[in-house]
């Protein structure tokens, strides 16, 4: 090729600079702004469709009942009200006055409060080990124990409850009949709700019997998630199975050990059936705890207003609870 085709070679026309505004959507006035993008508005109420049924039964579920304790623990309401003999008078702070200034009351609050922390202690340790256990057996082993632990979890509560009632009963109890065959060990005809320690110390085995599986599935499925290179790396730098667990293991299942330590309060400040029916319907006032403790002014001694406000006062309690679980998570976040 020559020179003088070189120079006179066809240059490809250039493409024209697009208009502003075009193809943005954008007008007069509105060159260089994208365009909004279609569907954004559309797309934000489709969540909220989606949880709306949801969140309608949860509203006629507990909303309603909730309005209704409020509304009780404020009121003079007794059985003439419940049949209709007489209008419910409105009886202000008196029931909240009365409740708090009983030394009762807060015995029950202090036992309540021990009750469930002895048993949540006991879960969470009963529980780690056990998923601490279960990483280190074999195949065969860890699926047995695994059949075990959900067959325990999906016992209906009065099932369990009967059971343990036989096994600490006190004269067909298992337990006697074994402790019976150490030496120098008798135990024939002990009744272990003779004192309310005891008696609770036996109902808080039940309480952790039932809430030990859900913790070593959920720990389980959390010690998956460790790296293992983060637990080869501790023990070449020097870390013992302890340390390895305190500063590999522990910061990671944080979040999980707070999920479930706040719903096993939660749980355990609820418990009702196990002492409701271990105690044959008529708790004894060492057995009582909050749930039971309203339960009996409620519907024993008819006075719905005083124990819809003890009710009332749990539920604040837990909100407490749920209040510590929500500022941990939100720490938890912002480390990470």
């Amino acid at each position: 090729m020559s020179a003088a085709d070189t120079t006179t070679a066809k240059v490809p026309p250039q493409r024209p600079s697009p208009t502003p505004g075009a193809g943005t959507g954008a007008g007069p006035g509105r060159a260089g702004r994208p365009g909004k993008p279609r569907g954004t508005g559309d797309g934000a109420a489709v969540p909220w469709a989606l949880l709306a049924p949801c969140l309608l039964v949860l509203l006629l579920v507990l909303g309603y009942p909730l309005v209704r304790l409020v509304t009780l623990s404020f009121q003079n309401f007794g059985q003439p009200q419940l049949w209709g003999f007489k209008e419910p008078e409105s009886a202000g702070f008196a029931n909240f006055t009365k409740i708090l200034g009983d030394g009762e009351f807060w015995a029950v609050v202090l036992r309540t409060v021990l009750f469930a922390g002895g048993a949540v202690v006991l879960t969470m340790v009963l529980g780690m080990l056990i998923a601490l256990l279960l990483q280190r057996v074999s195949g065969w082993v860890k699926t047995l124990v695994n059949v075990a632990l959900v067959a325990s979890w999906g016992m209906p509560i009065i099932v369990a409850t009967a059971i343990f009632k036989w096994l600490f009963d006190t004269d067909y109890g298992v337990l006697n009949w074994l402790f019976s065959r150490l030496p120098g060990v008798d135990m024939v005809g002990h009744n272990w709700f003779a004192s309310g320690p005891q008696g609770l110390a036996v109902i808080m085995l039940l309480v952790v019997w039932g809430a030990v599986p859900f913790v070593v599935i959920t720990l389980t499925a959390g010690l998956s998630q460790v790296p293992k290179e983060l637990e080869e790396a501790a023990r070449l730098d020097g870390a013992g199975a302890w340390g390895v667990f305190r500063y590999v293991t522990l910061p990671i299942l944080k979040p999980v050990i707070v999920m479930l330590t706040t719903l096993s309060v939660i749980w355990d400040m609820g418990v009702f059936p196990q002492v409701f029916v271990m105690r044959n319907g008529h708790p004894e006032a060492e057995f009582q705890l909050l749930t039971t403790y309203s339960y009996d002014k409620a519907f024993v001694v008819n006075d719905y207003g005083g124990g819809s406000a003890i009710a009332l006062v749990t539920v604040v309690l837990l909100l407490g609870v749920v209040a510590v679980y929500m500022r941990q998570m939100l720490k938890i976040g912002e480390v990470e």
